[in-house]
C-alpha cells in the first residue's frame, strides 16, 4: 500500500510540475497569442455607440463655434475645445463598461492587461478624432495645441481613473453612467468654486497659461496613478453589490 501511495504522489507531483511549467512558458512567450485571442471579444464589449456619440458631440461643438455667426474669438474657440474635450471624457467614461466582467474575472489574463487592451483599441481613433477637432478651429484663434491637448488628456484620464476605481471597489458592470454624471457635474461646478488664484481655467493669452498647465500636468499624472492602482485585481470583493 505504501509503494502504491508513493507512486501516485510522484505522478501527481510530476503532473503539477509540468502544468506549472506550461503556464510559465505560456506567460513568457504567449503574450501576442492572448492579445490576438482577446481582441475580438474585448472589441465586442467596447461601447462604441457611446464613444461615437461623444465624438460627434465634440465635433459638433467646434463646428458650431466655427460656422455660425461671426468669426470665433480666441475665448470662444477655447471654450469649444474644452467642451469637446469634456464630451470625449464623458464618452470614454464608459470604456470600462463590461456586462460580462463577472464571467471574465476568472480568465488567466489579469485585469490591468484587459483594461490596457481596451484603451489600446480606442487610442488611435481618439487621437484621430482630437486631431480633427483641433483642425476645425481656425489657426488664428486656436489656443496652443500642446496646452489644450494636455487639458483633454487630463479630463480623459480622470474619467478612466474614476471608472477603474468604481470597477475595483464595487460589483458594477457599467460604471460609465455614474462616472460621466459626476464628471459633468464637476465640470460645471469647478469653474465657479475653484479660486482664480489657482489659475486652472485661464485664457490662452493669459500670462498664467504655462502655470495653469503645470497644474493640469499634475492632475494628469495623478489620474494615471489612480488608474494604475485601481486596475489591479481586488484582494477581496464586497464593497458594493449593485450590478448595473
Amino acid at each position: 500500500m505504501r509503494r502504491v501511495t508513493r507512486g501516485k504522489r510522484r505522478r501527481v507531483t510530476a503532473a503539477q510540475g509540468k502544468a506549472k511549467g506550461g503556464v510559465k512558458g505560456g506567460a513568457k512567450g504567449g503574450v501576442k497569442g492572448w492579445v490576438a485571442e482577446l481582441v475580438r471579444p474585448v472589441g465586442r464589449t467596447v461601447p462604441w455607440w457611446a464613444l461615437g456619440a461623444a465624438g460627434a458631440v465634440g465635433l459638433l461643438l467646434v463646428a458650431v463655434a466655427r460656422w455660425t455667426g461671426d468669426e470665433p474669438t480666441p475665448w470662444a474657440a477655447l471654450l469649444a475645445l474644452r467642451g469637446a474635450a469634456l464630451a470625449g471624457g464623458l464618452g470614454l467614461a464608459s470604456l470600462l463598461d463590461d456586462p460580462a466582467r463577472h464571467t471574465t474575472a476568472a480568465v488567466p489574463v489579469p485585469r490591468p492587461a484587459r483594461q490596457a487592451l481596451r484603451a489600446a483599441l480606442v487610442a488611435p481613433l481618439v487621437a484621430l478624432w482630437w486631431t480633427a477637432v483641433l483642425f476645425l478651429v481656425p489657426a488664428d484663434v486656436r489656443p496652443p495645441a500642446g496646452g489644450i491637448t494636455l487639458e483633454a488628456g487630463a479630463v480623459v484620464l480622470l474619467a478612466l481613473a474614476a471608472a477603474a476605481a468604481v470597477v475595483r471597489l464595487t460589483d458594477r458592470t457599467r460604471p460609465g453612467r455614474a462616472v460621466a454624471t459626476a464628471l459633468l457635474i464637476a465640470a460645471v461646478v469647478s469653474p465657479l468654486f475653484v479660486p482664480d488664484s489657482w489659475a486652472v481655467f485661464v485664457q490662452s493669452g493669459d500670462p498664467r497659461w504655462a502655470e495653469s498647465h503645470d497644474r493640469w500636468a499634475v492632475a494628469l499624472a495623478a489620474a494615471a496613478a489612480v488608474w494604475a492602482a485601481s486596475a489591479r485585481e481586488p484582494v477581496r470583493r464586497g464593497w458594493g453589490r449593485r450590478r448595473g
